[in-house]
């Protein structure tokens, strides 16, 4: 089985983005007959969604597992739906890094409006907790970077109506992200790390399910 992982470089002013740490350090964990591979995006309008469609094409994962951070979050998110929309507020704090600043696009004109998820992440979340790992659902990956990055890899599964999982999971700011924010809600690396174990062991776990019953 191959998984593809990725994660975000910083963004925002920010000088870390904890799911660049994240896809570094989970390689070294190992899954039973699984082959995990890994890829950093940059966090540009598009082409972080074009760099992986290339990665997907090239490696034929059996799942893809897109990560971003959600400062702000006070728990590890597995994301329902994606819409099809790339759109920065006039007032929001932040473009993309290369200082874009799109409103109102469409993200696949003559697409839906709304694709929903394709990993199994009602059990990601209920396993996470299990572990004492605080997660779960969420209704919006808004429509910045990490949204225009799930959307894409949906509709490129709905085109090519492939047999392969995938979706996007939102991740906490990390302890060292408060260093200047004391107030910020933060996850430790550490507890993080769990959490995407328990995310690839439960769409390991998914992809078999599947496979039996075909």
């Amino acid at each position: 089985m191959k998984i593809l992982i990725s994660g975000f470089e910083p963004f925002g002013g920010s000088s870390l983005n904890p799911t660049e740490r994240l896809i570094e350090d989970i390689v070294n964990i190992p899954f039973e007959n699984t082959e995990l591979k890994t890829i950093l995006l940059p966090v540009h309008f598009d082409e972080c969604a074009e760099l992986l469609l290339r990665e997907i094409e090239s490696y034929h994962p059996d799942a893809v597992i897109s990560c971003g951070v959600a400062a702000g979050r006070t728990s590890i998110t597995p994301e329902r739906i994606a819409v099809n929309v790339k759109d920065i507020e006039p007032d929001a704090p932040y473009s993309d890094n290369r200082g874009a600043r799109p409103q109102d696009e469409l993200i696949r004109p003559g697409s839906p409006d709304g694709l929903f998820t394709r990993l199994p992440a009602r059990k990601m979340v209920e396993r996470m907790r299990e572990q004492g790992i605080p997660a779960s659902m969420s209704n919006t990956a808004g429509t910045f970077i990490c949204n225009n990055t799930m959307y894409a890899v949906l509709d490129y599964i709905r085109i090519h109506q492939l047999p392969m999982l995938g979706g996007f999971v939102h991740f906490p700011a990390s302890t060292e992200m408060a260093v200047d924010k004391p107030s910020l809600p933060t996850l430790t690396h550490e507890m993080m790390l769990k959490g995407l174990e328990m995310i690839i062991q439960t769409t390991i776990d998914e992809v078999q399910e599947m496979r039996a019953t075909e």
